[in-house]
């Protein structure tokens, strides 16, 4: 039996992967702002210190695996600092504040969530992802809300994919036998969905995105995904980001993907 943290675990792809973790006989701490083990709001950085220090209390020290998934989307009155809060440094500083529990158990993973709209969401914001990289918050926060949430939501989930990717093959990550990979959703039918839907300006968009599979996802298809990436099964994947999308990226960008290494010109 494995010990997995969960953040978001009170809905959506959160609680879908909560109740099939346990449903496999796993043990699983969860994390949101109510109905769970753990009740802290991680857009503050208050909140993320006592959930990381419960955590490490509940799991006495050794993790198996970690699923920040607490998030929200972006609304037109949705400031968009509080989305480089919870979306990015809500996941990042809990990922690096439980790397010491990580690191004690014989095959620990973290599965981060991150988007589809990284790829497909047109004129994302480079400046908020680059402000996200330097790991000031206050900044970040500044452009984050000078962004807009939404465009500020695919920019987080950039950030947070591309962390993950460059600490991923870190002696400090691998190097200690823990697994970091992400998956990217497209739309899924959650109450994140729903919070969009019922928003009069931008409920009428919401279904206009390109979905070739013909319908949105399912929470539990998400978390089937998750629970795969934890498993032992899955420890020679490492630094990926999966896509779960219906097909929209690869109808939007069939040739983007693979994409050829380019050796740098040393004229």
């Amino acid at each position: 039996m494995s010990t997995i943290a969960i953040t978001g675990a009170a809905s959506g792809i959160g609680a879908a992967t909560a109740e099939r973790l346990t449903s496999e006989g796993h043990r699983v701490i969860g994390v949101d702002l109510h109905k769970t083990d753990i009740t802290a709001d991680l857009a503050t950085p208050e909140g993320r210190r006592s959930t990381i220090d419960q955590i490490l209390e509940a799991c006495d020290g050794t993790l198996d695996g970690f699923v920040p998934c607490a998030g929200l989307s972006g609304l037109p009155d949705r400031p968009g600092s509080l989305l480089v809060s919870l979306n990015y440094f809500g996941s990042i500083e809990l990922i690096e504040g439980l790397r010491g529990a990580l690191a004690r158990s014989d095959a620990a993973s973290v599965v981060g969530l991150c988007s589809n709209s990284t790829t497909t969401a047109p004129g994302l914001p480079m400046e908020l992802v680059e402000a996200l990289a330097t790991g000031n918050e206050e900044t970040a926060r500044e452009v984050g809300d000078k962004t807009g949430s939404i465009m500020a939501y695919p920019a987080t989930k950039m950030a947070l994919a591309r962390w993950l990717r460059k600490k991923a093959v870190t002696d400090e990550w691998i190097g200690q036998g823990i697994n970091l990979n992400a998956i990217a959703p497209g739309k899924t039918e959650t109450a994140m969905v729903a919070e969009g839907r019922a928003d009069p300006i931008l409920g009428k968009y919401m279904d206009a995105f390109p979905m070739p599979i013909g319908r949105s996802g399912r929470a539990e298809e998400i978390a089937s995904l998750i629970c795969y990436l934890l498993g032992k099964e899955a420890r020679f994947i490492v630094g990926s980001i999966f896509f779960a999308d219906g097909g929209t990226d690869a109808l939007l960008r069939a040739d983007d993907f693979p994409a050829p290494m380019q050796i740098p010109n040393q004229n």
